[in-house]
């Protein structure tokens, strides 16, 4: 089951289980349309750009991104759990792990933008002027993405909750101010 869940597109959500942790689900990547990625990819294989992909754990830098996602068809309905991390706080622990993306790599869906191996960059040489002058201040990074584990969320997190419809089912953890 390893092999495909890093090599193949997965049209649903997977759930894992280990006898210490419990249960984890995996994402399913329904905005990733096969046909159309074949198109977008630039020096990779689509297998390659599936181990690209699942080696990455994904944070959205604007919260209007997270609200498309909780809303889109395929996800509405759902009760979702929501981490919202101090970004500070994760560069201090994950710094040398940390990559940035300037579009939502896991959809082909709108906008079949291209992507290869320099779409996760280190902050460092992340072109941050050149997307702002293009994109805005707003769009200039599309994801934060951390290569391979985020091993102590806890560390980072400052609010935990179950969303559902665009509202707050219930609040898990909140850090206090």
């Amino acid at each position: 089951m390893g092999r495909s869940l890093e090599s193949k597109h997965r049209p649903e959500s997977v759930e894992i289980r280990h006898p210490k942790y419990g249960v984890a689900v995996i994402r399913d990547q329904k905005p990733m349309r096969e046909s159309a990625l074949a198109d977008c990819l630039v020096g990779v294989s689509p297998e390659q750009w599936y181990r690209i992909l699942n080696r990455h754990v994904f944070f959205w830098v604007a919260s209007q991104r997270l609200e498309n996602l909780l809303g889109a068809r395929a996800y509405r309905g759902r009760t979702h759990t929501v981490i919202t991390v101090d970004t500070g706080r994760l560069f201090g622990f994950e710094g040398p792990n940390l990559r940035l993306s300037p579009i939502n790599s896991g959809s082909t869906i709108y906008n079949r933008l291209p992507r290869g191996a320099n779409t996760f960059q280190r902050i460092a040489d992340y072109p941050f002027e050149d997307r702002r002058r293009t994109r805005g201040l707003s769009n200039d990074v599309a994801e934060l993405a951390v290569q391979y584990a985020v091993p102590d969320i806890s560390q980072c997190a400052v609010r935990v909750d179950h969303r559902r419809d665009g509202r707050v089912l219930k609040i898990i953890y909140c850090e206090p101010k």
